[in-house]
């Protein structure tokens, strides 16, 4: 059995019928969705894309049925799980999970609509003419993951302001690395603190990119946004847990894991948007007529738990934001 049929299902439903049994229900649309990273790190977002799905009136195994790929890391593996939705002749397919995903898709078919969702700046990818009219078969939602890294790397020296050395945990493969890279350098030179940047792009190298933190020295983590390090988020907190570092990262999963602070798009609020635009687009919208949704939702979530750990106190005025603590 393949990697991504072990998925029962999103909200307890099954993910693909059997042949047999999609003959018989010829006429129920199919959504197929492609991710860059493993089954267990979009679990919970895909619930969301499917009840945006079901705010507009469409149920999986009821009236429509979704099928699930996952690149398990591997971003050379994405063009194949575009093709194989092209080739099941899928109604619409829903790309996400960094930049690659999307591109990949629109490689893989100009016909088929596609909605996306990423951290990317659209045009400059080349998925659409503009966000207010996309034009061709692609749209979706964006967010600020990647644009936001320099404002985290500000909010992790207003935490640790002593900090003069921070480390910068980055896949080279991710489609926005350079800028990633760009806005971070000069946001430290702003702030005045020395920036260790290491890059690692899959779990069998962050025990040497750690051990690259230890030598630099580093007195605290940025972990930048990839799907990559959402899917290892335990392993990545539990790295930086050993060495007591003070850490954020670009999305709740690590501060739900054990993670210091996490700021960042909602991304179930996008993922449940995306869902709308594919239940738009089975009920006859075209991608070419909807535009990019920008989303708007931001979160910023403190563990309390690891900052008593760390023996580091957040600023009162600090956690006064917080949209959520963990205690």
């Amino acid at each position: 059995m393949r990697r991504r049929d072990l998925i029962a299902g999103i909200a307890g439903l099954p993910v693909a019928w059997p042949l047999a049994v999609r003959a018989q229900q010829s006429v129920m649309p199919v959504v197929g969705t492609m991710q860059s990273g493993v089954p267990d790190a979009y679990a919970v977002r895909l619930r969301a894309f499917a009840q945006g799905l079901g705010d507009l009136g469409f149920v999986n195994g009821k009236n429509v049925t979704i099928e699930q790929r996952f690149a398990d890391d591997q971003y050379d593996r994405l063009p194949e799980l575009a093709a194989d939705l092209v080739r099941s002749q899928v109604s619409v397919i829903f790309a996400s999970g960094g930049g690659l995903a999307p591109q990949a898709a629109k490689a893989a078919t100009a016909t088929i609509p596609i909605v996306f969702t990423g951290g990317l700046d659209p045009i400059k990818a080349g998925l659409v003419a503009s966000l207010n009219r996309p034009g061709g078969n692609v749209t979706g939602v964006t967010f600020l993951t990647n644009a936001l890294e320099a404002k985290r790397l500000g909010l992790l020296h207003e935490l640790v302001p002593q900090a003069g050395v921070i480390g910068v945990l980055l896949n080279p493969k991710n489609a926005s690395a350079e800028t990633q890279r760009r806005d971070l350098r000069k946001s430290a030179g702003t702030l005045d603190v020395e920036l260790q940047i290491v890059q690692a792009s899959g779990e069998d190298e962050f025990d040497r990119a750690f051990a690259e933190f230890d030598q630099a020295g580093i007195r605290a983590l940025l972990v930048a946004s990839d799907a990559v390090f959402t899917g290892n988020a335990e392993a990545i907190v539990a790295q930086a847990a050993r060495r007591k570092l003070p850490a954020i990262y670009f999305v709740r999963d690590f501060a739900v894991a054990g993670g210091l602070v996490s700021y960042g798009t909602s991304f179930a609020d996008a993922y449940r948007q995306a869902g709308i635009y594919a239940a738009r687009i089975l009920k006859g919208d075209k991608p070419a007529d909807l535009p990019v949704v920008q989303s708007s939702k931001f979160e910023f979530v403190v563990n309390l738990k690891t900052a008593k750990a760390l023996g580091l106190a957040i600023p009162p005025a600090l956690l006064a934001t917080a949209d959520e603590v963990i205690e």
